[in-house]
């Protein structure tokens, strides 16, 4: 039962917002550069920083730029970046094959980025997708993703990024019965201290158009992804969802995308009390970008309300394509 509270004029609620120092005593919630996770999208070549057109501020990067790029981040303080790999169509497979090549854009960064700068945490992503000439996260047969054969496919990359040095493996693929395959395989081969990160409530959302165009999969994904990520009407399923990917040995779990599910990363921080992080998409990044360099919007306030949004929701941390910034923004309010 809630407590009565006095009434006006006993109570003034404006009492509490009079003056900053006043508002930094009340203030509930905070935004901290430890909460953040940098997403970098790693490329072929050498020397290369390609602009993103639908994501601007955000480049392709060769390995050796990426490498700064995980400098900068340490130096800025963040924690850790999260490695995404653009393919070109002429290296995409029926096979997947390239997923698990040691030698992989990913993994010849994950290997480069510990050599360099090892104080930081290298996050990676699970799917087959940026592999696949038919753009999906699993194995694509008469049609129908299929699941069971993918997650062995899964496994294999999981085992080569743990191999080169990864210390968080995200599985963003959504097929059943993943986490509790990569935990087995991962204890098998001596892995135990890398940690999942899942992609436990993952929507088939329209908010991920501009990342497709970043690893190369807009051209490529035949049909949709709306028969293994989540309904966006749906919220007790993602509840089951988390519950299974903690059972089954994930550490940490994810709700994707970020604003318009906060709703989900209460209901997940509430009922479970784990490690609960959210992604703030390409599209949410693209929209405040637009917004902000039209003048519509201070870009500045909005991606910093943006982000605590996220803890006020009750998340852990957050990956955002804004980590630098956002950074900069809280070591000049120190």
């Amino acid at each position: 039962m809630r407590p009565t509270i006095a009434q006006f004029p006993a109570a003034r609620m404006r009492r509490a917002r009079q003056t900053p120092a006043i508002r930094a005593l009340t203030r509930q919630n905070a935004l901290s550069v430890d909460d953040l996770i940098w997403p970098i999208f790693v490329r072929s070549g050498e020397g290369i920083e390609e602009p993103i057109a639908s994501m601007p501020g955000v480049f392709r990067r060769s390995v050796d730029k990426v490498v700064d790029a995980a400098r900068e981040a340490a130096d800025l303080g963040i924690p850790a970046i999260c490695i995404f790999p653009y393919t070109g169509i002429e290296e995409r497979t029926e096979d997947c094959a390239g997923a698990w090549d040691p030698q992989n854009h990913a993994n010849r960064a994950i290997r480069a980025i510990k050599a360099a700068v090892p104080e930081i945490a290298v996050m990676t992503d699970v799917a087959l997708d940026t592999y696949n000439i038919n753009g999906h996260d699993g194995f694509v047969e008469d049609g129908e993703i299929v699941n069971d054969r993918t997650i062995v496919a899964l496994v294999k990359m999981t085992l080569a990024q743990a191999e080169a040095g990864a210390d968080i493996i995200g599985p963003s693929d959504m097929m059943d019965g993943r986490i509790g395959a990569m935990r087995t395989a991962l204890e098998a081969a001596g892995h135990q201290n890398v940690m999942i990160l899942s992609y436990a409530a993952k929507y088939a959302s329209a908010f991920y158009g501009p990342f497709r165009d970043a690893v190369g999969a807009s051209g490529a994904l035949v049909g949709d992804k709306k028969t293994y990520q989540m309904d966006p009407a749906n919220s007790d399923e993602a509840l089951r969802l988390v519950e299974r990917d903690l059972s089954e040995g994930a550490d940490m779990v994810m709700v994707k995308p970020g604003l318009p599910y906060l709703d989900i990363c209460r209901r997940v921080k509430d009922t479970f009390g784990a490690p609960t992080y959210a992604y703030q998409v390409s599209g949410e990044y693209s929209m405040i970008k637009a917004a902000g360099q039209n003048g519509w919007i201070d870009e500045e306030r909005v991606m910093m309300e943006s982000l605590m949004a996220f803890k006020r929701a009750g998340c852990d941390g957050i990956l955002t394509y804004f980590a630098p910034a956002a950074a900069r923004v809280l070591a000049a309010q120190r």
